[in-house]
């Protein structure tokens, strides 16, 4: 989510590189399919016309394989470059994280960096925060340099911006759509006026 330039990750040729962009695709069909919680390393590995020992080899256990493919998925998805606007640049990354939470797969993505064994679960809950930072960081300093002062503090945007934004994709609320997301940043942003 971070508008930051994120580490390139390696770009294997040839056979990995198919075995790895099979593996990936098998993990998003079955994520949409049955869920996070019910893919295995077998069953991607069938998917993938692959040996599960090539599976596990290379990324060990189904949290570490979800989270390359979640990251692949948020370098492929950057959220819109901000423009120095706080209130648009706001508005807009409501309305995109949103749609990136609810893309095929998004939110099971999302529950899949968070529901891995206690150490991998705080790595996956980290990074997503320091994407998310990253993200409104760069909206917050574009706004600073066009000259805006009194902005809110970025604890206030993750608290009344995207913690609901999150909470009501993960429990599915009825309404949570992309003039929810955007209301959502302009009232914060009105609400402090």
């Amino acid at each position: 989510m971070s508008t930051a330039a994120r580490p390139a990750s390696a770009r294997p040729g040839g056979r990995s590189a198919r075995v790895r962009d099979a593996v990936h695709r098998a993990v998003t069909e079955l994520i949409c399919e049955r869920g996070a919680d019910r893919v295995t390393i077998p069953a991607v590995a069938t998917r993938a016309g692959v040996n599960p020992t090539t599976v596990y080899r290379r990324w060990g256990t189904v949290p570490a394989l979800l989270a390359e493919v979640a990251a692949k998925e948020l370098d492929a998805d950057a959220p819109p470059p901000p423009t120095g606007d706080l209130r648009a640049d706001l508005a807009a990354y409501a309305e995109w994280d949103l749609a990136h939470l609810a893309r095929p797969g998004g939110i099971a993505f999302f529950r899949a960096e968070v529901a891995a064994d206690l150490d991998e679960r705080k790595a996956g809950l980290r990074e997503c925060l320091r994407q998310v930072t990253g993200d409104l960081e760069g909206i917050l300093a574009a706004a600073r340099e066009n000259g805006a002062t009194g902005l809110p503090s970025l604890d206030q945007i993750i608290d009344r911006v995207v913690a609901p934004l999150y909470f009501r994709v993960v429990f599915a609320v009825p309404g949570t759509d992309a003039r929810f997301a955007r209301e959502l940043a302009e009232e914060f942003l009105d609400g402090r006026s």
